[in-house]
């Protein structure tokens, strides 16, 4: 079995599911198929904790003794604590969950924002591994996430899907969510991502743009029909960038942002029990600290 320092454990956690694999971070190739399970309904901190468990519990003859595991959540995540809560319970704010998830699985773990980790996937092993500049990593799904990489440095949870164009959020208008909502045809949606696309590049002028999300399956019906200066292209990792990106930050390899490497978190002792768990996000007042930078 390869070096620990090679292998960790990736955990994409999202609206409808939480989904996970070993990832050789050298590669970033995973070395299992995926394992998922639906994201449980009522989606609090303590629920989700456990469908975690039991996807780390699937891969655990896969995995070398400290072998790290990252995280993703959507959320903003300062130093492993939730600040906000997209598409999960609003139980999460202020928790930290990375503190709980380490403790729950007696391991190294590093909690992310989910798009964050995608676009470090894709920055290191998918669309933009050969891109060296600034890179914007845009995921288009329920909202618009978007990742931003400056030569190779996530600057984190970057929350642009909440721009405000024509007087409200960006992703109110513009996700792809609401293309199949509004029953919009490509040619209709693309006229929305036009104007986001043309904010983003304008605020920040990046050297490439990524298109990830479900929906860049079908990239060659509305990437197109865009008109920017700065090449845009789909993502090629798809729905498995979270995964790879949250496994290698969680390693440090190759070249992590210290921002995100100083956060990840140990357990204190022995994995919890879930009562345990379940005890610490109600009454423990420093769950709400962030760890030290």
């Amino acid at each position: 079995m390869p070096s620990q320092d090679t292998i960790a454990l990736g955990i994409d956690i999202g609206g409808s599911g939480i989904k996970g694999a070993p990832v050789d971070v050298r590669t970033g190739r995973l070395r299992r198929e995926r394992h998922k399970i639906p994201t449980p309904a009522v989606s609090t901190p303590v629920a989700v904790a456990a469908v975690v468990e039991a996807i780390a519990d699937h891969f655990a003859a896969d995995l070398p003794p400290d072998a790290p595991i990252g995280v993703t959540i959507p959320a903003v995540v300062q130093h492993g604590v939730v600040r906000t809560a997209a598409n999960i319970d609003a139980s999460w704010i202020d928790v930290d969950g990375q503190l709980l998830l380490s403790e729950a699985l007696g391991r190294r773990c590093l909690l992310v924002n989910d798009a964050d980790a995608a676009g470090v996937g894709e920055e290191r092993f998918g669309a933009a591994k050969d891109e060296h500049g600034f890179v914007v990593v845009t995921t288009l799904g329920t909202g618009i996430g978007v990742a931003l990489i400056h030569q190779g440095v996530l600057v984190p949870n970057a929350e642009l899907g909440h721009l405000q164009m024509h007087g409200k959020d960006a992703e109110k208008q513009a996700a792809a969510s609401i293309k199949d909502k509004q029953g919009l045809s490509y040619a209709q949606w693309a006229e929305r991502l036009q104007a986001y696309y043309t904010l983003l590049e304008s605020l920040l002028w990046p050297d490439l743009i990524v298109v990830g999300g479900g929906v860049s399956r079908s990239a060659d019906k509305f990437l197109p029909l865009l008109r920017l200066r700065t090449p845009i292209v789909p993502a090629t990792l798809r729905n498995t960038a979270g995964i790879i990106g949250a496994a290698a930050l969680a390693a440090g390899y190759p070249g992590t942002t210290p921002y995100l490497r100083s956060s990840m978190t140990a357990p204190a002792s022995a994995p919890t029990t879930m009562t345990a768990v379940s005890d610490m996000t109600q009454t423990d007042s420093t769950i709400a600290t962030p760890i030290g930078p």
